[in-house]
């Protein structure tokens, strides 16, 4: 009977777990991990298949699990900073460990893995972009006239645009998109603001920082850059407006501009069909606080 009660009070305390799944999501990164002869698995998507097996197994037994993007190069960097041998399972562990606090992590809810994989990817590049952008504001340092911390000043510049953009868009969902010049690519990111029943914004945290530092970098930097909004709400056309970066404020696009800005694409510079149903409008007014304060660092 004590034996009974032991099997499960150690099946409750499991389900209590949390777990962290690393998980190599393309056969290039499958393949670096092959050289461990400890790395058992010899077929890509049959080791996908076998994930999501494990995933809804632990699902069904109400077991919460993450699934973190597993890198053979940062493994191996961090198996010889850490002194692991990179060809022993507990070392994987041990770095799949340190994934679910400092790489980037999505919860298993029940999505199939075709979904789930995607989101990931996007998810490791926002990080990415983010941590990039970052890095290149607080190198730029003080304001050699005024002293000023040029980054931080450009984040509160950015945050404030931000919000009088939000603010003065229509009713409904809002779907942004910031691009700005920088070496070796351009960087982009995204930012959604979806509204509630109360008509209340809903914003991702995480995503509205890395938006909010992109949008910085480039007035920090006075590189070339854009911003496009569409806006949709229930029982009217989606609305597309866009702004030009202009000093440290935003030049809102014509028209014709945001047309030909939304309908050619970005690599190849070829034009692509307009959608139907959608308005492709000058922007509304951000007043004063969308125009360029004239101070250039």
């Amino acid at each position: 009977m004590a034996y009974t009660d032991h099997q499960t009070m150690r099946r409750v305390l499991h389900r209590e777990i949390a777990g962290t799944i690393g998980l190599l999501t393309d056969e290039h990164d499958f393949r670096a991990m092959r050289r461990y002869r400890s790395f058992t698995f010899d077929n890509h998507t049959h080791y996908l298949q076998q994930v999501e097996a494990l995933l809804k197994t632990r699902a069904s037994q109400g077991s919460h699990t993450a699934v973190a993007l597993f890198d053979p190069q940062e493994y191996a960097e961090f198996c010889a900073d850490t002194g692991l041998d990179p060809d022993v399972q507990s070392s994987r562990t041990r770095f799949t460990a340190e994934l679910a606090t400092t790489g980037p992590v999505l919860p298993y809810e029940g999505q199939p893995l075709a979904d789930l994989v995607p989101a990931l990817v996007d998810e490791a590049v926002r990080q990415a972009t983010w941590e990039y952008a970052s890095t290149l504001l607080a190198r730029l340092g003080a304001c050699a006239s005024c002293g000023e911390d040029i980054g931080r000043a450009a984040f509160t510049r950015a945050s404030h645009l931000v919000v009088r953009i939000l603010d003065t868009a229509g009713a409904g969902n809002r779907h942004l998109v910031c691009s700005v010049s920088a070496t070796p690519e351009t960087l982009l990111s995204v930012l959604h603001a979806d509204e509630d029943d109360q008509g209340a914004i809903q914003l991702d945290e995480a995503e509205a920082l890395e938006f909010t530092t992109v949008l910085a970098l480039g007035i920090a930097t006075q590189t070339p850059g854009g911003l496009v909004m569409r806006t949709s709400a229930p029982g009217t056309t989606d609305r597309v407006y866009g702004w030009r970066l202009r000093g440290e404020g935003l030049e809102p696009l014509t028209a014709g501009e945001v047309f030909d800005a939304y309908c050619t694409d970005i690599d190849s510079g070829d034009l692509i069909s307009p959608e139907s149903d959608v308005d492709y409008c000058v922007p509304p007014d951000l007043g004063e606080e969308g125009q360029s304060p004239g101070h250039r660092h």
